[in-house]
């Protein structure tokens, strides 16, 4: 894949909303957990899990856990990326917080690029009760649910989102 083919595969990405509820073969699923795990990460700690979501039930308690948003009860799978503090602040101390979450971030992010690579939809979620989520995927102590990402087959939209320019969001040498 050269350059132009990269940016016109990140531009033809989009986040969906509408699902089929068809059920994500184990192979996909494992495919986007395989790709996580490529994702840099701070001194390589890999400061990250997730808790990866097929049941029906516990779908629709997260979707009332995310304000009610129906797309996480409609998508087939939903993979809760969590930072884990222990295992970055163990060599960073405080510091380690940051990074795990940062850690989350980027796995998370691959996974959204894995799943769009396979020909699948995604929606990255960050609106959540996370005592509601924490509690309901009795998540530890050290565990932060960071993304619910919703995956499937979808709908995309019918048009492109407009982007900022790029100048907009650029800074150089200075603010």
């Amino acid at each position: 894949m050269n350059s132009s083919d990269f940016l016109r595969f990140l531009k033809a990405r989009s986040s969906v909303r509408s699902y089929s509820g068809e059920p994500l073969d184990p192979e996909e699923i494992d495919y986007i957990l395989a790709c996580a795990s490529t994702a840099p990460s701070a001194g390589n700690r890999e400061a990250w899990d997730v808790v990866v979501v097929t049941d029906e039930d516990i779908r629709i308690d997260l979707a009332l856990a995310a304000l009610e948003q129906e797309h996480i009860r409609e998508a087939p799978a939903v993979f809760v990326v969590c930072a884990n503090y222990i295992r970055s602040m163990s060599h960073y101390g405080e510091r380690g917080i940051l990074y795990a979450l940062q850690d989350a971030a980027i796995a998370c992010t691959y996974m959204m690029l894995a799943a769009h690579a396979r020909g699948l939809h995604s929606c990255w979620t960050g609106a959540f009760n996370e005592n509601a989520v924490r509690e309901l995927l009795q998540l530890p102590e050290h565990v932060r649910p960071v993304a619910l990402l919703a995956a499937g087959r979808g709908t995309p939209p019918l048009r492109p989102v407009g982007r900022m320019p790029v100048e907009e969001h650029t800074h150089r040498e200075i603010w």
